[in-house]
C-alpha cells in the first residue's frame, strides 16, 4: 500500500525548511501558486485588500500570515484562525565561532530552546539560515542557504573511556561539532582577505569613502570571527564573494532526509515535526478550503493561519506569538470594509464601499466586535503514547500515533482548551469525519505550553489548543504518524469553511 499522498507532501516540505526563514519561503511559495499576493506591513491597505482577495505577509522572514476573506465581510465580522510556530529546538552558530581544539576545527555553537541534545552527538550535521550580503548598489540583502553536504559532527566519547550508564552532555564544553582539521585549515591561502590591489580598486569606485567599509569597522573582521573555510562554504551558496557577507544567522540541521518509514508505512522520521508538520497542515488547511471556485462567495467570515517564530523560547520577539503581528494585522482586517468584489473592475468595487464602509462610530468598536465573534486553533504537536513509558501517560489519557487529531486540556491554562470550543472542534470534526482524541497530563507531570494562552489572554480570543501526535518531541530525530497530516488537513479544512455558519450557535457571553 502506498503512503499517505499529504505525507509524502509534507516530508517534501519539512525537507526544504531546515530553518523557520525556510519554512516561511516555501509556505510563501505555496501560497502563491494557490493564488494569494504578497502585501508588505508597511504599506497601505486601503487600496489594496477586497472582500474575496486572497493574501499573505511575511515579519522578518521568520513568520507568516495568510488570510482570504470572505465576500460577504462586513466590519466587526468574525476570523477564524490557526496559530502554529515556524522554530524547533537547535544549535545556532555563535557571533564569533571560531574555534579549535587538539588539531581540530570547531564551531562555536548556542543551545536554542529545550532540545534532547545527546540526540545531536553521532549526526551529520550541517548550516543553513539566513546571510545578509552587500548587494553592489549599497543596499544589504538576505539570502537564504541550505548546505547539504555533511560539513559538522558532534562525536561521543567511545564507551572505553567513560563507562557512565548515563549521558548528559555540558552544554557549554562537550557540544561543540567538528569542522574540519587545523592543518588544513594552515594551508588557506587567504581568499577571504581582500587583497591590497582591491581595495585601491574599491576606493576608485567610491567604496572606500567615509562611513563606508573602508574605513572604521566596529566589529573584527568576519575571517577573524569565523573560519575561512566555512565563510567560503556560505559565500559560495548565497553566490556572493567572502567579503561581501556582513552578518548571518546559521543553524545546524541533520542532513538525513525526512522519509516515510515502518512496516506499513504508518510512521513519519524527521527532524522539526514540533512544529513544522502544523505549520504545513494549516496553511494546506486554509489552501484546501478555497478550492472550489466559489468558496468565498458566502462567506462573512476571514480565514486566516499565522506561524510565528521563537515559540521554542518564549515567543517574546518582534516576530513572536507575544508580539503585537496578529494583533495589528487583526486591527486592519476588523474595519476592511464589506463591498462586492469584481476581479474585473475595481471601479465596481468602489462603487459600492461607501454603501458598505464602517461609520466613525461602528469603526472605534469593529476591533473589539471582532475579536469577541472569532476563534483561534493553537496547533502545536501533541504527545503519542510511548510503549516504552507508558506509565508516564495518564492512564485514560494515551493518545494513538494515527488515531486522530489530540486536543490538549489543561486545568491550570497550560493549555487554553475549553468546553465551548470542544464542542466547535467536535462539530468541525464531524463534518470532516475526523477522529479526535484527548489529552491530559499526570497530576505528578509537569506540562509543556503554547501559544495559545498567551494568544488568548493577549486577544480576549476564545481559543482552543491541539495538534497530532508524536514521539521523541525536540529530539533531533522525531516520530509521527503518517495519517495524521491528512487527518489534521481535513479538520483545519472543515474549520475554515464551517466557522462561519458554526460561531453563532456555541456563544456564551
Amino acid at each position: 500500500m502506498a503512503p499517505p499522498q499529504a505525507a509524502l507532501d509534507f516530508v517534501d516540505f519539512v525537507n526544504a525548511s531546515p530553518t523557520p526563514y525556510h519554512a516561511c519561503a516555501v509556505a510563501a511559495a505555496r501560497l502563491e501558486k494557490a493564488g494569494f499576493s504578497k502585501i508588505k506591513e508597511r504599506d497601505s491597505w486601503t487600496s489594496t485588500l477586497r472582500p474575496g482577495g486572497k493574501y499573505y505577509l511575511t515579519r522578518n522572514g521568520s513568520s507568516i500570515i495568510a488570510f482570504a476573506i470572505g465576500k460577504k465581510w462586513r466590519p466587526g465580522n468574525p476570523v477564524a484562525m490557526i496559530g502554529a510556530h515556524t522554530d524547533s529546538p537547535c544549535l545556532r552558530v555563535k557571533p564569533v565561532s571560531k574555534k579549535g581544539n587538539a588539531g581540530f576545527l570547531q564551531i562555536g555553537v548556542e543551545t536554542y530552546g529545550g532540545g534532547i541534545w545527546h540526540s545531536w552527538f553521532d549526526r551529520d550535521l550541517s548550516i543553513a539560515g539566513r546571510v545578509l550580503v552587500r548587494d553592489g548598489r549599497g543596499n544589504f540583502v538576505q539570502k537564504l542557504i541550505k548546505v547539504d553536504k555533511p560539513l559538522l559532527r558532534i562525536p561521543t566519547l567511545a564507551i572505553h573511556l567513560d563507562r557512565k550508564s548515563n549521558f548528559d552532555p555540558n552544554k557549554e564544553t562537550e557540544l561543540f561539532p567538528i569542522a574540519g582539521l587545523a592543518a588544513a585549515e594552515l594551508n588557506k591561502t587567504g581568499q577571504a582577505v581582500k587583497s591590497e590591489e582591491e581595495k585601491g580598486q574599491e576606493k576608485e569606485e567610491g567604496q572606500g569613502e567615509e562611513g563606508t567599509q573602508d574605513d572604521f569597522e566596529p566589529l573584527k573582521a568576519m575571517t577573524e570571527r569565523h573560519h575561512p573555510q566555512i565563510l567560503d562554504v556560505i559565500a559560495s551558496h548565497a553566490e556572493v564573494g567572502v567579503s561581501d557577507v556582513v552578518d548571518f544567522e546559521l543553524v545546524l540541521y541533520d542532513t538525513q532526509a525526512a522519509c516515510v518509514g515502518g512496516v506499513n508505512d504508518e510512521f513519519i522520521f524527521s527532524a522539526r515535526l514540533d512544529n513544522l508538520n502544523m505549520t504545513y497542515c494549516s496553511v494546506e488547511g486554509l489552501i484546501a478550503s478555497l478550492r472550489d471556485a466559489g468558496a468565498l462567495d458566502n462567506d462573512s467570515t476571514i480565514r486566516l493561519v499565522a506561524s510565528f517564530d521563537h515559540e521554542e523560547v518564549g515567543s517574546t520577539s518582534a516576530q513572536g506569538a507575544g508580539s503585537n503581528f496578529l494583533p495589528a494585522i487583526l486591527r486592519r482586517l476588523s474595519v476592511l470594509p464589506a463591498g462586492r468584489y469584481d476581479t474585473a473592475s475595481d471601479a465596481s468595487y468602489d462603487a459600492v464601499t461607501d454603501a458598505g464602509s464602517p461609520s466613525q462610530g461602528e469603526e472605534s468598536t469593529a476591533f473589539e466586535q471582532t475579536l469577541s465573534r472569532s476563534f483561534l486553533v493553537s496547533a502545536d504537536m501533541a504527545h503519542s503514547v510511548h510503549p516504552n513509558y507508558a506509565g508516564k501517560y495518564e492512564a485514560s489519557h494515551q493518545p494513538a500515533m494515527n488515531g486522530g487529531v489530540v486536543i490538549k486540556i489543561n486545568a491550570n491554562q497550560r493549555y487554553a482548551t475549553n468546553s465551548p470550543g470542544i464542542v466547535l472542534l467536535q462539530e468541525c470534526a464531524r463534518h470532516a469525519d475526523v477522529p479526535l482524541q484527548l489529552f491530559v497530563v499526570r497530576n505528578d507531570s509537569p506540562c509543556g505550553s503554547t501559544i495559545g494562552p498567551m494568544m488568548s489572554a493577549k486577544l480576549g480570543v476564545r481559543t482552543l489548543d491541539l495538534g497530532s501526535p508524536q514521539l521523541s518531541m525536540h529530539s533531533i530525530r522525531e516520530t509521527g504518524g503518517s495519517r495524521d497530516v491528512e487527518l489534521a488537513v481535513r479538520l483545519f479544512e472543515s474549520f475554515y469553511q464551517t466557522y462561519g455558519e458554526l460561531e453563532p450557535k456555541f456563544f456564551v457571553d
